[in-house]
């Protein structure tokens, strides 16, 4: 039985969940345009603990979404796994932020394209097919009118994310579908953590960074 705690803050949303054996047994997070995340977040790892009944000692890993995203976010998430790695002596495990928005998508025949905000019309993507596998590279880009027109053209594409608010003022195909509510959540880190414990597909925890994909900007 594997006890894995799963720390999301690559964006807006501060999210924290234990996960035993794949399966989500306790949550809390809160989207808050100020990042608070630095306040919140070791009060939402007591809390998880606490509901799921489980001790820190308990614990045999801690993922984490490793970016890209917000470098503010992903510094505060990264520090307190790898404190928690350290202190308890466990595995840490990393999760690409895209692939986790990815496991939100809640229309499953399509190309999935999760789209980050990354200021102006400038977005983190990358694309998914239909089983949530990665099809292509990611990358930072600037939107335009015929961003993915590949992808649209063979077929039904979700874009999922904060990003997608921005590419429906520019994209009127009739392929596009839009999930533009959705964040990064550590709800869909379970099955990823799980999979990666399962093979020990874990981090140096001393030289782990996050992927930041750009340059240092503040937020």
């Amino acid at each position: 039985m594997a006890n894995i705690l799963c720390l999301e803050t690559a964006t807006t949303n501060c999210s924290v969940a234990i996960a035993v054996d794949g399966e989500i047994k306790a949550i809390r997070e809160e989207n808050d345009q100020k990042f608070s995340h630095a306040e919140k977040l070791h009060v939402f790892i007591a809390e998880v603990l606490k509901e799921a009944k489980i001790d820190k000692k308990q614990l045999n890993a801690v993922a984490v979404s490793k970016g890209p995203g917000s470098y503010t976010g992903l510094r505060i998430g990264v520090s307190a796994a790898k404190g928690l790695c350290f202190a308890l002596d466990i595995p840490l495990i990393s999760v690409p932020t895209l692939e986790v928005m990815a496991q939100q998508a809640q229309d499953e025949n399509c190309v999935i394209v999760p789209l980050l905000d990354a200021r102006r019309m400038e977005v983190y993507s990358a694309v998914f097919n239909s089983e949530k596998k990665q099809i292509r590279e990611t990358k930072a880009e600037i939107l335009n009118g015929n961003s993915f027109k590949d992808y649209l053209e063979a077929g039904k594409t979700l874009f999922i994310g904060d990003g997608a608010l921005k590419f429906e003022t520019l994209c009127h195909h009739k392929n596009a579908v839009f999930q533009g509510n959705s964040f990064p959540s550590a709800a869909a880190m379970a099955g990823l953590a799980e999979a990666k414990y399962k093979i020990s597909d874990t981090e140096n925890v001393a030289y782990f960074e996050p992927y930041y994909l750009k340059e240092f900007m503040l937020g």
